[in-house]
């Protein structure tokens, strides 16, 4: 491997790592924040214990989401100076707006949360959590509007002197086409990802009937969470492959590994292909699906590899602009198999604790508690899909991978830098692991008791 290739595996070990941490914090910040309402509309008791219970665990992730994103800024500067260089001055916009008002917002209202259940008045006290998980997602919207300008580049110009990208349009930036699909389209996998957490841990503690009062609701939330969002999920990911092959025709043509140009073309559910994935030996295809994904129409026509990298020789110069086939047909399927699994689980665990029953048998329960890592696995094929279909490109049409990484680096010292970040993270690995299990295992607190804002002995805090 030269420095390149290992700047691409660090790049990826670590955004795949930081995004297990951000769905389940956006998604269970709004889900906490719902059932804090309902406690405090209600009064229900079950409502407060259950709030604290899935803030513990919303809170673990946080953290663990605030330290494993530090790096990812880092990088920039690391491995990748000369893509900072030359994306820096629109790049950085969005992500200084990021930091400046969306993650200030939520860690200060969340701060307030923590502190404020015996200080200050119950709704206000409400509303930091729910002003904490409105910044999470404002926070989410400028990192995919940055992320969104590498996918579909607009509101800029070259300056050809200082070989750099410049800022022309901010408005134009944070309302690409490109991010406004992609948007509601992760916001919903959050969702999903939240709701399978409700759910697994929900239905461990149900199987052993411990605290039937609080896991009961919380399983059937997370069900109806996890279907819900999910058709939001597939609805959203249909708009985005429209705008996806618009704007990139050759990643849904990798998606498919489509070689040649087809009206209608059909979707293979599944494909043996060689290892370097040009030739077809054997395929499950459904006729005329692709072409309804990508232009809305059965009969729509769907560019093929083969054209495309003809088309962009001429446009752009001689070279290869085909992403690595094998990778990007598989995790776009993986993307959609698990998504769709953890519909199906929510869908199972529904039916069968309708009307108040509580199964016996173990194997509801283990696909339930299994239900936590479908969405997790769908989230990490779909960045994995996302970036290596962009390939070459790391600036979609401007700019290559293989220049944005940093010259001075070398081979040495990035292999150094993925070993101690990949050792690094596995032993955060460990302590999220180690932390989720034991509160997930405690259960909810016995019994609340809601601090008397007049009393002048209450304790100075809520501790977690």
């Amino acid at each position: 491997m030269d420095t390149l290739d290992l700047a691409r595996w660090q790049f990826a070990i670590t955004t795949v790592y930081h995004f297990i941490f951000v769905p389940i914090t956006i998604g269970l910040s709004a889900l906490v924040a719902g059932l804090q309402t309902a406690w405090v509309r209600t009064g229900r008791e079950e409502y407060l214990r259950a709030t604290k219970f899935w803030g513990k665990l919303f809170l673990i992730n946080f953290a663990m989401g605030v330290v494993t994103g530090l790096v990812q800024e880092f990088q920039f500067g690391m491995n990748w100076s000369a893509y900072s260089r030359f994306v820096g001055d629109i790049f950085g916009a969005p992500l200084a707006i990021e930091g400046l008002l969306a993650f200030f917002l939520e860690s200060t209202f969340l701060g307030l949360w923590i502190f404020g259940w015996d200080r200050l008045p119950k709704r206000v006290h409400l509303a930091t959590i729910w002003l904490a998980s409105f910044g999470t997602m404002l926070s989410a919207y400028f990192i995919l509007a940055a992320n969104s300008w590498m996918q579909h580049p607009v509101g800029y110009t070259v300056n050809a002197e200082r070989g750099r990208a410049e800022l022309t349009d901010i408005g134009a930036v944070l309302t690409n086409s490109t991010a406004l699909v992609t948007f509601p389209h992760t916001i919903t996998a959050c969702f999903l990802t939240a709701g399978a957490l409700l759910l697994a841990v929900s239905a461990w503690h149900l199987r052993r009937r411990n605290q039937v009062e609080v896991f009961r609701p919380g399983l059937k939330l997370g069900a109806w969470v996890v279907l819900i969002s999910g058709v939001g999920v597939f609805i959203t990911g249909d708009l985005q492959a429209r705008i996806m092959t618009e704007q990139q025709p050759m990643k849904m043509a990798a998606a498919e590994a489509l070689y040649d140009t087809s009206q209608p073309a059909s979707f293979s559910v599944f494909t043996i292909g060689s290892l370097n994935g040009r030739e077809e030996l054997a395929s499950v295809r459904i006729p005329s699906l692709l072409s309804l994904l990508a232009t809305g129409s059965p009969s729509g026509e769907v560019e093929g590899i083969n054209d495309i990298q003809q088309r962009y020789s001429q446009q752009y110069g001689e070279g290869d602009y085909v992403p690595y086939v094998p990778v990007t047909y598989w995790s776009f399927r993986l993307m959609i198999g698990f998504g769709g699994l953890a519909m199906a689980i929510a869908a199972l665990a529904l039916w069968s604790t309708r009307k108040d029953r509580l199964p016996r048998g173990r194997w509801l329960w283990i696909a339930a508690v299994s239900a936590v890592a479908m969405p997790l696995l769908a989230n990490s094929f779909g960045w994995i899909f996302t970036e290596v279909g962009r390939q070459p490109w790391t600036v979609f049409g401007l700019f290559k991978t293989a220049q944005s990484v940093s010259p001075s680096v070398a081979t040495s010292q990035a292999a150094t830098s993925v070993i101690v970040l990949t050792l690094l993270y596995g032993g955060l690995a460990v302590i999220e692991l180690v932390l989720m299990l034991r509160y997930a295992r405690a259960g909810a607190p016995e019994t609340v008791v809601p601090p008397d804002e007049d009393d002048p002995d209450r304790p100075l805090a809520f501790a977690y």
